[in-house]
């Protein structure tokens, strides 16, 4: 009788150990589950950033502003615009 629940008992522990659904894919599934909480931690601080310029663009004229002046070089009243050209660039 004990030979046969060693028998079975070894059989469970190979089939847990060495079995595409045991524990291997166990570990599998925990690496995959770190991965993607990093991911979001990431995805997560780069929405807050985003929330935040929203609230700063949607409150605040100096930041609208700025963000006209980068991207849309927006000269303001009484400004003078200088452009500096190398002489690389002007052959």
């Amino acid at each position: 009788m004990l030979i046969v629940l060693g028998c079975i008992a070894a059989a469970l522990i190979g089939e847990l150990m060495f079995a595409d659904t045991g524990y291997r894919k166990t570990l599998g599934l925990r690496s995959a589950v770190a991965e993607q909480r990093a991911l979001n931690a990431e995805l997560a601080a780069r929405n807050a950033a985003l929330d935040a310029e929203v609230v700063n663009l949607k409150e605040g004229r100096e930041a609208a502003e700025e963000r006209a002046r980068t991207d849309l070089g927006l000269i303001g009243p009484g400004e003078t615009f200088y452009q500096v050209v190398s002489r690389n660039d002007a052959r």
